[in-house]
């Protein structure tokens, strides 16, 4: 029996420590509905391949979110919430000298949690594509052959979670506020235009392409003249609905569906260079960055759950729909067909990443990670897993609607 979550079945990071569900009867099949979030309970042995996926790094990622749960003050009875911090008191706790790191994970997760199948009203299969950290060449100054900006956020701007507010909202939306209402911010073609004078520079780039992917991947690398490297990643962004120019230039007939990727994207803009800046700017939403401090160069940049992502093992999702922090078992294909069956926390966002069963892989830093990331887009299934004392009170929920 399928249960819907109609309020989200994580609502952002202020619910992250609750479920906020609503139990209805299973929605009958209709053309173009709308993305709905739906779980049934399952068990592991339901998960293809988990007697034999790795489960070592996702135990350290899913430690390293911890955070995320137990600095929230809970509320007096809040017995999900305890449940979460119950579990990452036990991931601390749980490190012996009589087994090695990989049985202390599989015990971990197979003892103390269970996995909840995810659908979306009906289907069970979703997207999932990869991004990497990519590498530019910068300076902190500007000359001729370094005039792309990365902009900090400038500081009007202003981030509304639509879910903090009364009423059945989602999502966010950002702008400033002018006259005692907030009004949008301006366009990608608006700010290269030099329309935001308050949100300087923090290092320029020598390529408009590699900037303009970077806004994309959300995080990058970037190598200064004295050979150093500055660890860039997101610091906001303008509100504006991201486009993807893939789709662009398949409406166009520039290319096929087939042939869309990030690869063959960046070949038809550098053959293209009269019109790249236009297809570019199709895409109006534009992202803000900050330096990064990740003084381990094997991890990823920090995302959007504040911890530094672990290549391969770090998932971006839909907050409309998940919690950052939690355990998420993907089924899906790598682009040369090997099949892809992993635990991964979900630690991160995209402006690109929409729908209950939607996923981004980390893939990491390197040109084996660009590779994969460019061609990643295989179709999959997903479950989450939740503490078991969630997953009991999630089934005595459903029991209870059903009876009514």
């Amino acid at each position: 029996m399928r249960a819907v979550g109609f309020a989200l079945f994580f609502v952002g990071l202020a619910a992250l420590l609750s479920y906020a569900v609503l139990f209805v009867p299973r929605p009958p099949p209709a053309p173009e509905l709308p993305d709905q979030l739906v779980f049934e309970v399952a068990s592991f042995d339901e998960l293809p391949g988990w007697d034999r996926t790795e489960l070592r790094q996702t135990f350290v990622a899913f430690q390293r979110s911890c955070r995320l749960f137990t600095r929230r003050v809970l509320p007096e009875g809040d017995v999900n919430g305890q449940a979460w911090v119950e579990a990452c008191a036990a991931a601390d706790s749980a490190t012996t000298a009589a087994m090695d790191m990989e049985t202390i994970a599989r015990n971990f997760f197979s003892n103390g949690f269970t996995p909840l199948r995810i659908w979306n009203n009906d289907e069970g299969m979703g997207l999932f594509t990869g991004y990497y950290e990519p590498q530019l060449r910068g300076s902190l100054t500007q000359t001729e052959e370094f005039s792309t900006p990365l902009l900090a956020c400038p500081d009007d701007l202003v981030m509304v979670n639509l879910s903090d507010f009364p009423g059945d909202h989602a999502g966010r939306i950002a702008g400033r506020v002018t006259d005692g209402n907030l009004r949008p911010f301006e366009d990608r073609r608006e700010i290269e235009d030099g329309a935001l004078p308050n949100a300087p520079p923090i290092v320029w780039i020598d390529d408009p392409v590699d900037a303009f992917f970077l806004h994309i991947q959300g995080s990058g690398r970037v190598t200064l003249p004295d050979g150093s490297v500055m660890r860039v990643g997101y610091d906001g962004q303008n509100g504006h609905p991201y486009t993807a120019i893939g789709r662009v230039l398949v409406e166009r007939g520039e290319m096929t569906v087939e042939e869309a990727s990030m690869q063959s994207i960046r070949a038809w803009l550098a053959s293209h260079p009269d019109g790249a800046r236009e297809v570019m700017d199709t895409n109006a939403s534009y992202i803000f960055f900050r330096e990064l401090n990740v003084p381990n160069p094997n991890l990823g940049p920090f995302g959007a759950a504040n911890v530094p992502l672990t290549p391969g093992y770090s998932l971006a999702v839909d907050r409309t729909w998940h919690a950052l922090g939690a355990p998420a078992y993907v089924v899906t294909e790598l682009p040369d067909g090997t099949p892809f069956q992993r635990l991964m926390v979900m630690q991160d966002t995209g402006g690109a990443i929409r729908g209950p069963i939607r996923g981004d892989i980390f893939f990491g830093f390197g040109a084996e990670a660009a590779e994969l990331a460019g061609r990643m887009r295989g179709q999959g299934e997903m479950w989450v897993l939740v503490p078991n004392v969630v997953a009991a009170g999630l089934e005595a929920l459903e029991l209870e609607a059903e009876q009514d």
